[in-house]
């Protein structure tokens, strides 16, 4: 019996065929679907992710911002209570607060100990000395022939080949809380080898009177414009400029006496001050200078003491500052040293300064860089000299003036370029040509690497134009290292 062959039906055929198309439809369909989804949920979690990163980087900036103000805030405090100078942030010199101080302390407590830091009397934190040991050593040479009679500083590198410019030991620190002290001891070794000793600064001054007044007293070193008062681990060249070495000293101003300073109540940073100083010696080249140095100006000169306060030495000051923005400061004053001169019985020396510093920080900054600092200041001396009758020189009075203006850029952590102009003139006088009093020039160009904040690399290149002598060329290389731990110092 054979079996019939089934022939499907067409119908059921196209009913199969239809519902595997849909069935395959749906599921693509399905596919696409689930794949849409994943898509909006991925988007989902991301968005959700970025908002949290935002909201947690905002948190962390405030937190950070608050930190950085807080540190700010201490370290200003702790500069103005010891120092009463300018910090780098504002140029606004406060006392401290008992808070600020406080706090100050236990941050100070908290953090590991390093070779930096003060060394504590008795477990006190009122009473405290920081100690240190600043070395500075320069090489090079100069075409002149009498390199001493080229750089006139007192700290300037005044000899071919290798000079200790300035080994300093620093005592400094607080007294009680009303006064803080501070000693600077130098030593050197002269351009003929000799070794010399000096107590360069040793005095007090007070933390904590009312009225914002602040009394200082000892030996210190005038604040007269913005070169005067710095130590010369503090230069941002290797020697001293022209105008200040010519015009104050070589050893620039400093004398025992007392100092008065006042912080005005008004907007923006107001310091006055009036000091006064004992007149004679070598530290008071420009008045009563000895008479064993030579003669000054052509004139013998007259042995001169102190019969009233006529005879001391009276430096005013006035010290603005206000911020431009979060970036940039600007800082001016006005000085002048008024006092008599050993020329002769009734002669006197008037100085009078003008100096103007600004300075600006990126709000980025990384360690202080980068930065731009540019400071100027102008010098103008009256000299009443006296009638000599050894010489025959007649009364006159000699007029001297001159500035310097040096800017320094630190375009990059550790590494700072700089250049400084200096110009120094006078009027003719009776005893002429003088050397000291000659028209003289110079541009010094440099750079400085700082490895840390202890040690210091700088090579500087001197060109020297002085009327008389004529042109020179000089190259130095200076090292500086510290040990223990410094001070605060000026803006």
């Amino acid at each position: 019996m054979k079996l019939a062959r089934r022939v499907p039906n067409p119908n059921f055929l196209l009913r199969l065929s239809v519902c595997l198309l849909l069935v395959c439809g749906s599921a693509g369909m399905a596919q696409t679907q689930d794949a849409e989804v994943r898509v909006r949920e991925l988007e989902t979690q991301l968005r959700l992710l970025k908002e949290s990163f935002e909201q947690a980087r905002q948190a962390h900036e405030r937190q950070l911002q608050a930190l950085q103000q807080q540190l700010e805030n201490l370290k200003s405090a702790q500069a103005a209570r010891p120092t009463n100078t300018l910090p780098a942030a504002s140029v606004t010199t406060t006392q401290a607060p008992a808070s600020a101080t406080s706090a100050a302390a236990d941050l100070g407590r908290s953090k590991p100990w390093s070779p930096a830091d003060p060394i504590r009397l008795l477990g006190n934190d009122r009473n405290y000395l920081n100690l240190s040991l600043d070395g500075l050593l320069a090489v090079g040479g100069s075409t002149a022939e009498d390199v001493g009679a080229l750089q006139r500083g007192g700290h300037d590198p005044q000899v071919s080949g290798f000079t200790l410019q300035n080994l300093e030991v620093v005592f400094q620190g607080a007294v009680d809380p009303y006064f803080r002290a501070q000693a600077n001891i130098i030593a050197q070794i002269d351009s003929s080898g000799e070794s010399a000793f000096e107590l360069e600064e040793a005095y007090a001054e007070t933390t904590s009177l009312p009225g914002n007044f602040q009394v200082k007293a000892g030996q210190y070193l005038t604040d007269f414009g913005r070169f005067n008062p710095t130590h010369p681990h503090t230069w941002m060249f290797v020697d001293a400029p022209l105008v200040s070495t010519l015009l104050l000293g070589p050893e620039g101003l400093r004398n025992p006496g007392a100092r008065v300073s006042w912080l005005a109540p008004t907007p923006f940073y107001t310091e006055l001050m009036l000091g006064i100083q004992n007149s004679q010696g070598e530290t008071a080249w420009a008045y009563r200078r000895p008479l064993d140095e030579g003669p000054l100006f052509g004139r013998a000169g007259v042995e001169r003491g102190v019969e009233s306060f006529s005879d001391m030495l009276y430096t005013p000051r006035c010290a603005v500052s206000f911020d431009l923005n979060d970036e940039q400061v600007v800082l001016a004053g006005l000085s002048a040293a008024l006092g008599p001169n050993n020329s002769g019985d009734n002669t006197d020396t008037r100085i009078y300064g003008l100096d103007l510093t600004y300075k600006w920080r990126s709000r980025r900054h990384h360690g202080g860089f980068p930065f731009v600092w540019w400071q100027s200041e102008f010098l103008w001396r009256d000299y009443e000299a006296a009638s000599d009758d050894e010489s025959g020189l007649p009364e006159e009075t000699l007029e001297d003036y001159g500035f310097y203006s040096q800017i320094l850029w630190g375009f990059h952590k550790g590494w700072v370029a700089g250049v400084r102009g200096d110009y120094v003139n006078g009027t003719t006088g009776a005893f002429h040509p003088d050397p000291d009093r000659q028209l003289r020039w110079r541009l010094s160009p440099n750079l400085t690497w700082y490895p840390t904040e202890y040690s210091k690399i700088r090579l500087q290149y001197n060109y020297d134009r002085r009327e008389l002598e004529g042109t020179d060329h000089s190259i130095w290389l200076q090292l500086e290292f510290l040990l223990g731990a410094h001070a605060a110092h000026q803006f």
